[in-house]
Parts: C-alpha cells; structure tokens; sequence
C-alpha cells in the first residue's frame, strides 16, 4: 500500500490541550510507518518529563503532554530532534506471525460474498487471503486489533451496509482495503470470512499480544478438526 502524499516536513497539530499530534503523510506508507516505528521508540527511550504516552498511527504520531512540564513547540522541536537521529532508535526486530484460519462455514459467513463480488470462487478467496504477508501498521481501536497492510486488491470488498450486533472473538475479516481480526466478542461491520482459534489478547500474559506494530502477519488456512485441536490448546 502507498500514500497519496508524503510531507516534506511533518505537520503539526495540537489536539486538545494535552496532545500533539503529527502527521508525516496522507495514507499509508510502508517507510513513512517504519519512520513513526523509529521516532516512537526515541520518545520512549529519553523519557523527557511531560510525555505521557506516544501513540503511533499509519502516517501520524499523537504525543500526550503534561503542559505544566513542556510545551507544544519544545515537542514539535524534539520529534525534528528525533527525525534525524533515527538509527539510535533501539527497536525490535520484525517478526513473521502466523494466524491459522479456518475458513468459510459458521466461521467465515461472508466468504462467499466476497467471493461473488470479486468474481472469483471461495477457494481463490482463501488462497489470495492466505498468499500475502501483511505489516502491522498500528495496534488500536481494541486492544490487539492490528491494523493490517497488504491485501490483494482483487480481495477489496465494501463493508457490511448493515454492522453485525455481535462478531465473535478471532473473526477475520475485509472492509474495503484492509483485513484484519476481531480480537474479542465486539460489534462490527467487516465482511468475515474465516475466524482463528487464538487468543489474540491476555493481559495477563508477559506480551499481551502474540505480535506488535513493525511485525508481519501471514494466514494460514487450517480446517475445522485443527480449529478445534488449537483451540482446546488455547484454553488448557
């Protein structure tokens, strides 16, 4: 996935009295993120007093600020500060997560609506879906929801015109441009076409998330005897 633009110099915004929020590009880029990855983990290192918390998104970066202890431009010169100095970042090596899925059925509903809407059979469905390797952009909107980059434009479908009262914890699904999965029993709108029989978030466990932003995902194609197996794994 590409962006529409990327700015030559972040553009800085305040929102509310208490968060500055910076916004290097409109849309999604894989450097731009990578970029926000680098600048995030800085702020994170030197724990300058007043930075509260620093959430990073595709393309823009919200720092909450104590303004008794900093101000909006001594931040705004700071994340210039960190923009040059990226390689000091200490991060994480990516890794490579599978998510096994199991596809169709009660599990997957509108599998078969995507497939009719992109002219192709469930099958194709399921191993396009399968073939690509997604970048977690963000972790957001729910705890362990990632935002994912990288589905295969054939697979683009709109979402639901009417949001599901109730999608269950695990469902994979694709709204417009994007996948992703429902970490927990939750409302929704996203076309679901399969569900994995991991527990995507446990506060407590030592990592919450069995992945973070900078990783990769892949899906793998299970059928429902392994669903169960690895579920009934799961909760022993």
């Amino acid at each position: 996935m590409t962006c529409t633009q990327i700015f030559p110099f972040p553009q800085f915004h305040p929102s509310g009295e208490r968060c500055l929020l910076a916004v290097y590009a409109q849309g999604v880029d894989a450097a731009v993120n990578e970029k926000l990855r680098r600048i995030t983990a800085l702020l994170n290192q030197e724990k300058r007093p007043g930075i509260e918390e620093v959430v990073p998104s595709y393309s823009s970066l919200a720092v909450f600020y104590d303004p008794v202890l900093v101000n909006f431009q001594a931040l705004c010169d700071l994340l210039r500060t960190c923009e040059q100095n990226l390689d000091a970042a200490q991060i994480d090596a990516s890794r490579t997560i599978t998510i096994p899925v199991c596809y169709g059925g009660d599990f997957g509903p509108d599998l078969a609506d995507v497939a009719r809407h992109n002219q192709l059979s469930p099958a194709a469905v399921i191993a396009r879906h399968c073939a690509a390797l997604y970048r977690i952009f963000a972790i957001g909107f729910a705890p362990g929801f990632c935002y994912l980059g990288g589905l295969d434009e054939s697979l683009h479908t709109p979402r639901l015109e009417t949001p599901r009262t109730l999608v269950a914890a695990g469902s994979v699904g694709i709204a417009g441009s994007q996948t992703g999965i429902y970490p927990q029993d939750s409302p929704g709108g996203w076309r679901i076409i399969g569900r994995t029989p991991l527990t995507l978030f446990n506060a407590e466990r030592a990592e919450p998330c069995p992945y973070r932003a900078g990783d990769n995902l892949r899906f793998q194609a299970v059928d429902e005897a392994a669903f169960h197996a690895i579920l009934a794994g799961e909760q022993s």
